[in-house]
């Protein structure tokens, strides 16, 4: 069973939930940029969590199906069209042989999830199918997908159901704005007090640049770095230390101008200071933001960050519960 790829999309890759272990040889974890959705997605057709979906980013791809399939779709409000027709988000439903899978544009949202009965059928590449495009690892031929290209389906280990959904009230909330919460990070003394206030006064936009390395947001007031001799080793720019390793979430401001989140693709670490981490309850929220939707960045400390992962995890609990019960 297969898939064909008439059409691959903007940024068509394929995710699961990533690689860990390999961070220190400076592979990133890569994997979906929204879990939660990419896990919704996979339930829906009674799949393992960690199958491999399509993550489709802001234009979705147009597929024709080989063989008679069970998929759903999460994530950003870009609906499935089966020939045409619209088809529901959030929800499990067939698809034919013959038929053809495209998107419309996204109205809230940056990435769709496309999960398919058995998932998508790859070799595994350090024990994930997740697509590193800068490091050509994993995915289909580690690279985002093009034109012709045919993608295998697994056997189905659990017989999926037509019409299975997922509540609103489990959905993941996208907004046009969004308040990123974060830990301050061990650099943020770098920066004078104002400065520290003005970055989490100001509501900072997302560049056109963002991508699956990292989120540049502007549009807020430059910051200003205390002054100091560089250390041997380290660069001209204020910001410059002489290296560091990068969490997933870290934020580092180059000149004190312009934020960037680092996400799933980012590089382990630099000579850049990290001023703090988005918590990894809010990444997802990152990972559907499109160019010129809007943040604010509001510091919490790390028992809260700790709750606020413990609730969403009781949410995908929730939803495990409900499609195992229906």
């Amino acid at each position: 069973m297969s898939i064909k790829v008439i059409k691959p999309g903007l940024a068509t890759t394929v995710q699961d939930q990533g690689r860990e272990g390999y961070y220190h040889l400076g592979i990133p974890p890569s994997g979906a940029m929204d879990q939660y959705s990419m896990t919704l997605a996979n339930l829906l057709v009674n799949n393992q969590e960690n199958d491999a979906v399509l993550e489709c980013s802001l234009l979705g791809p147009e597929l024709q199906f080989l063989q008679d399939a069970m998929i759903a779709v999460c994530g950003a409000r870009m609906s499935p069209k089966i020939d045409g027709t619209i088809m529901p988000l959030d929800t499990s439903f067939s698809i034919k042989a013959g038929q053809t899978l495209s998107f419309s544009y996204p109205v809230a949202g940056a990435r769709a999830y496309l999960a398919i009965a058995g998932g998508i059928d790859l070799p595994l590449a350090l024990g994930s199918r997740a697509t590193y495009t800068l490091g050509s690892l994993g995915g289909y031929k580690g690279r985002r997908l093009e034109t012709g290209d045919e993608l295998p389906i697994g056997t189905s280990k659990q017989k999926a159901e037509e019409g299975q959904s997922i509540p609103a009230t489990l959905l993941p909330t996208i907004e046009k704005h969004t308040r990123l919460r974060i830990i301050p990070g061990m650099y943020i003394h770098r920066l004078t007090e104002e400065s520290v206030s003005r970055f989490y006064e100001d509501r900072w936009t997302v560049g056109s640049e963002a991508d699956r390395i990292g989120y540049r947001f502007k549009g807020g007031r430059p910051m200003n770095f205390h002054p100091r001799q560089q250390p041997f080793g380290a660069g001209s720019d204020p910001s410059n230390i002489v290296d560091a390793c990068y969490p997933i979430g870290s934020i580092q401001i180059p000149a004190g101008k312009e934020p960037i989140v680092l996400h799933r693709d980012a590089v382990s670490g630099g000579g850049y200071a990290t001023i703090g981490t988005v918590i990894s309850a809010d990444m997802d929220l990152i990972g559907q933001m499109q160019p010129n939707y809007t943040a604010q960045f509001t510091p919490i400390s790390m028992d809260e960050a700790l709750t606020a992962r413990k609730l969403k995890q009781q949410k995908l609990n929730q939803v495990r519960t409900l499609l195992k019960s229906g």
